[in-house]
């Protein structure tokens, strides 16, 4: 049998390197894989050696084939409702979306329904999944754009991990009150929650080190449209960087923005650059602006195309 992986199990040929060893530590330190998930999934039966269901303590042997099922059944508290979403791209590992704004990723004691969760659990039941909800990362409410699902454990636990080692790139696109100066191209200052379970975050050296890649894209009016790429994933970074800098996001309320010209923060998850957690392909998605943030631009007089022609450098260097 040839290694390989695909979208519902791995299969690989022992290497004769771990005849001789636990299961589990070539699965750990060969695969990679969480401690959490090769647990779960000996525990649901879904390592196999030989067609086999095997414990983490068998001994691996020459010429062993083993196969991992990678979707277990699994049951979420969720309700499914019927509100449209934007698939970006879906296979069975993964699931992109376009977020709308004014739109929570997840029910909380405030938004217990029309969430994007309740959302998604409708579309995955309505393609006959039983698949749980499993956010890679989170938008704030009134921010847009593009969002990660993750269809099973395995594959949350490999983007995580690609998470940590810097193989995933998110970029943002914002329009913030001001002429930002063109010279600065990254913002180094540490975020710090000042109370407990305070929701607004300030710049503040007892913070953690939150590092903001910026370029100018565009000036117009007092005005400017920036992309910004994420190197530490702090809540409400770019929102907080750029309101302690003097350059708010228009429409953000919370940090200051001008609320005459839009409503919500004019912040945008653009483009994310990713390894497929399944197949290792290099993945982009790319989702433009919504309707609301054009409008804006066009008002300030902003280049939107200017977006684009910076998505394509991106995607030309990554290839």
């Amino acid at each position: 049998m040839k290694d390989k992986e695909n979208l519902q199990s791995i299969e690989k040929s022992i290497p004769l390197t771990y005849v001789g060893e636990k299961i589990k530590t070539y699965l750990k330190d060969e695969l990679g894989l969480s401690t959490r998930f090769v647990r779960s999934a000996a525990l649901s039966g879904r390592i196999l050696i030989n067609g086999k269901t095997v414990k983490l303590d068998y001994i691996l042997r020459e010429e062993d084939q083993l196969r991992i099922h990678l979707e277990a059944k699994e049951h979420q508290e969720i309700e499914a409702e019927d509100i449209p979403i934007q698939v970006v791209y879906e296979d069975d590992a993964i699931l992109v979306l376009n977020k709308e704004p004014y739109m929570v990723v997840h029910p909380t004691k405030s938004y217990q329904s029309g969430t994007l969760s309740n959302a998604v659990m409708h579309h995955y039941q309505s393609n006959g999944k039983s698949t749980i909800i499993r956010l890679v990362s989170r938008l704030d409410m009134n921010t847009s754009g593009l969002i990660i699902l993750a269809k099973n454990q395995f594959v949350h636990s490999r983007i995580s991990q690609d998470m940590q080692a810097d193989l995933y790139e998110k970029y943002y696109v914002a329009i913030v009150q001001g002429a930002f100066p063109e010279e600065t191209s990254l913002i180094d200052l540490p975020i710090y929650r000042d109370e407990e379970g305070a929701y607004q975050r300030v710049v503040d050296e007892r913070g953690q080190r939150s590092l903001t890649e910026v370029k100018v894209l565009h000036y117009a009016e007092g005005h400017t449209l920036l992309l910004l790429k994420l190197l530490t994933g702090r809540t409400h970074q770019i929102r907080v960087h750029l309101s302690h800098l003097g350059f708010p996001i228009i429409g953000d309320e919370l940090y200051g923005g001008d609320l005459s010209i839009m409503k919500r923060q004019a912040l945008h998850a653009v483009y994310l650059s990713f390894r497929h957690p399944v197949t290792e392909e290099k993945m982009n998605a790319y989702a433009k602006v919504l309707d609301d943030f054009t409008e804006a631009a066009q008002k300030i007089g902003l280049d939107l195309n200017s977006i684009e022609k910076e998505i394509t450098k991106l995607q030309v260097v990554e290839s």
